[in-house]
């Protein structure tokens, strides 16, 4: 992703120049919050050096942990949780190693510093690299920032992976043309009449540096055996052209995905999706504490709300309607009421009398003018934490649905209920109500398979965005 440009190395620069900055203060306010100025404090315990020493070391050794988990390579930047998963695991082994040298050599470092320096550091940090995404976004937004890439494999494959990148622009990756097998059909669906198509596979190296592509993408393996798959990437060594292969198995991700080499084939391993264990009851406990400080926070105003819903609109403050949820079950899912009191009986007018899964009418009549207004910051959403501590969703989800809606369920719509539905999710923070129905349905069966609580955090932030941005919502 260098480019001709460079963009991607001068961005790498300046994020590690702001990295430095950040840490920085965070140490320096930490010191300043638990000691106050006072340079020459020393740390209790045999020849404990004075804080200010702890302090530099701790500075370095963090921002050399952020450089060691590479969370600021290219290829990761502007898309995808890995980079906030990496700020994360450079904060936990650098505060890490700091505790265990203070366990080795008898000091007693101050858990009051560490508390404040590691959660509001690496929150401080995953907050400005927000800002720093945000930036991306739109510049790719307007063409830029992007790697030019040749995709080279089986023309309907192929053609399923130009619509994938030219779906998620803010993935960095300008399709340039394709190559495929000799003698194939080489016409493009009518929505991909603008992608060239040049030669076959066999010249694809070749076709690669006339276009200036900074990466191959092999599209698929059914047409290019593993002995024309090793000459292409001897071939495009010392180019300077990167070589990405995607494979045939398709929103899989994080930890489910390893690699193994067999006799120099690397073969990828796909574990079992799973629904139940350890990580669910953290997930649960994460969800209650949550809820319960939200509603503590929000009560009042919650209950201002509450008032201007009753002044503007005849009828009750909360809505209740019944939702599915894990496995099936049904329950009450709360709301402030956004619409008129008679909106369900209304719906057929709305959608002409056909249900159908994820529709929502953006001039939709029955909203009230106040609840537009809360829709638009999703503040009708708020008292779900009282379903959350209830047990019956979580803070980070799939979007619960009326059993009229499930009635049309297959089995990739089924996929979501394997888990608790949720106040937010990551098809709310990739587009909300401006996706097809069918791209939030991917997005929601790929969560409900690959989720983590490292991705959990980096949807709530990406919530916090989507919501002050109103981005697709109504």
């Amino acid at each position: 992703m260098n480019g001709p440009r460079g963009w991607a190395r001068k961005y790498e620069v300046r994020l590690a120049l702001s990295d430095a900055f950040v840490v920085t203060l965070v140490m320096v306010g930490a010191h300043a919050a638990r000691f106050g100025w006072d340079l020459i404090y020393a740390v209790a315990g045999p020849s404990g050096p004075a804080y200010w020493r702890v302090t530099a070391a701790i500075g370095l050794l963090w921002w050399t942990s952020l450089t060691l988990t590479r969370s600021r390579e290219a290829r990761i930047l502007g898309h995808g949780t890995q980079e906030f998963q990496r700020v994360v695991a450079a904060s936990w082994w650098a505060f890490a190693t700091i505790a265990i040298l203070g366990f080795v050599l008898q000091w007693n470092i101050s858990r009051g510093y560490l508390l404040v320096a590691l959660p509001v550091g690496t929150l401080v940090l995953l907050v400005y690299r927000l800002v720093w995404r945000a930036w991306i976004h739109s510049q790719r937004d307007e063409g830029a920032l992007t790697a030019r890439v040749l995709v080279v494999g089986p023309l309907r494959t192929s053609e399923q992976m130009i619509r994938r990148l030219r779906q998620n622009p803010r993935a960095g990756y300008s399709v340039v043309g394709v190559c495929v097998p000799a003698g194939a059909d080489s016409k493009l669906s009518t929505d991909l009449v603008d992608v060239p198509v040049f030669g076959a596979i066999k010249d694809s190296v070749e076709t690669a540096r006339k276009v200036g592509a900074e990466f191959l993408l092999l599209s698929g393996t059914d047409a290019i055996s593993l002995r024309e798959a090793r000459r292409i990437g001897w071939q495009l060594e010392g180019t300077g052209v990167g070589l990405i292969v995607a494979p045939a198995m398709v929103d899989v991700a994080g930890p489910r995905v390893q690699f193994s080499p067999v006799q120099g084939l690397p073969l990828l391993h796909v574990d079992g999706a799973t629904f139940s264990g350890a990580k669910y009851w953290f997930k649960e406990s994460f969800d209650k504490i949550t809820a319960v400080i939200l509603l503590t926070l929000l009560a009042v105003p919650m209950a201002a709300v509450g008032i201007l819903v009753r002044i503007t609109s005849p009828g009750p403050i909360i809505f209740r309607q019944e939702r599915i949820g894990k496995d099936g079950a049904p329950f009450a899912m709360l709301k402030f009421r956004s619409m008129v009191p008679d909106a369900e009986y209304r719906v057929g007018e709305v959608m002409g009398g056909d249900v159908r899964p994820f529709y929502k009418r953006k001039d939709d009549p029955r909203i009230t003018p106040f609840g537009r207004f809360m829709r638009r910051y999703s503040i009708d959403e708020l008292p779900q934490v009282l379903n959350v501590i209830k047990g019956d969703m979580s803070i980070v989800g799939p979007r619960p649905q009326v059993a009229a809606e499930v009635e049309h369920y297959g089995d990739i719509e089924h996929r979501r209920l394997l888990v608790k539905p949720g106040m937010t999710g990551l098809w709310q923070v990739s587009g909300r109500s401006s996706l097809s129905p069918e791209d939030a349905i991917r997005l929601d069966a790929y969560y409900a398979e690959n989720w983590s609580l490292g991705g959990d955090l980096v949807i709530l932030l990406k919530t916090v965005e989507a919501v002050i941005g109103r981005n697709g919502a109504y």
